[in-house]
């Protein structure tokens, strides 16, 4: 791996041609006011790509906090995605989107989860029983051609769901992309390999760990960041970015922020990339026991 790689001006091209940026701004779970002033911070900082979702309820403040920071919007790699109880409402949810954002479009727009609920349950445990996201992605396949979604692609599909979904004769766009956990507690190495040999790039989220993972403790790692004169957050930023996917680290800290962006011109070794990826703790921010059906089948191990 070459150390004058410039990670912040890298571009992973697409199964669609679209070149998406390797480094983004997460905003899941950050606070109201925060946000916006958190994507204004990244991109005066040089980050071009945001991920929101409609389920994080901040899509109007990353819209504003775009608008805030001056940057052209064709210049910015925006990700949103379709929130669980609007599965059989594809188009009113891209619209939705959209008018919080305050866009003409997005980049990306993801099925958030392989797995609708009816909103009519406020406890969100009732799955459509006539529905699944076999039938979100026919809809989601003909976003394109309004030109208000340019790519399309999937989140939290594990290898049974993406089996499922590219061997069904409906499927007639292979997803772009598929977002999902990854870090050294949760590596996915089968996943990312089938994804990959799939042409479906993949976005590693929660690519920081938690608060609360074995990561925030973990010897291996700090020796590493130790070593390199780096932050751990970097340091797993680049263990990621290696791997060959794009990373979204989330952080409302100006200062963070900048330092996660602190990428250029240095790199991971062999050993110590294989040394991040044999750390023998096991930890997943993102279960599915509090969804209606199992989306995680211990199949990307």
């Amino acid at each position: 791996m070459a150390t004058d790689q410039q990670w912040t001006k890298k571009t992973f091209t697409l199964n669609t041609g679209a070149k998406m940026p390797a480094v983004g701004l997460g905003t899941w779970q950050s606070k109201p006011n925060e946000v916006r002033d958190a994507v204004k911070a990244a991109l005066l900082a040089g980050y071009r790509h945001i991920d929101t979702a409609l389920a994080y309820g901040n899509e109007a403040e990353v819209g504003q906090g775009i608008k805030d920071s001056g940057v052209p919007r064709e210049e910015i790699w925006v990700t949103t995605k379709l929130d669980n109880p609007w599965h059989k409402r594809v188009e009113e949810g891209i619209t939705s989107s959209l008018k919080d954002l305050q866009m003409d479009y997005v980049d990306l727009y993801l099925i958030h989860w392989p797995c609708s609920t009816d909103p009519s349950d406020k406890t969100l445990k009732t799955h459509y029983a006539d529905w699944d996201f076999i039938k979100t992605w026919q809809e989601m396949q003909k976003l394109p051609a309004s030109g208000r979604v340019k790519n399309i692609g999937v989140s939290n599909f594990a290898i049974k769901n993406m089996e499922k979904l590219l061997n069904d004769p409906s499927c007639k766009t292979v997803p772009a992309v598929n977002q999902i956990e990854l870090h050294p507690n949760n590596p996915s190495p089968k996943l990312l390999a089938y994804c990959q040999e799939k042409g479906i790039h993949c976005t590693a989220y929660s690519c920081l760990g938690s608060t609360n993972s074995p990561l925030a403790k973990d010897e291996t790692l700090k020796k590493i960041a130790e070593a390199k004169g780096k932050t751990t957050a970097q340091v797993l930023l680049m263990w990621g970015l290696q791997r060959n996917t794009s990373v979204i680290p989330k952080s409302v800290t100006a200062s963070r922020i900048e330092s996660n962006f602190g990428l250029d011109g240095w790199s991971l070794t062999e050993e110590e990339m294989k040394q991040l990826s044999s750390l023998p703790d096991r930890f997943k921010v993102c279960g599915d026991a509090w969804l209606p059906v199992k989306v995680f089948f211990g199949d990307d191990e």
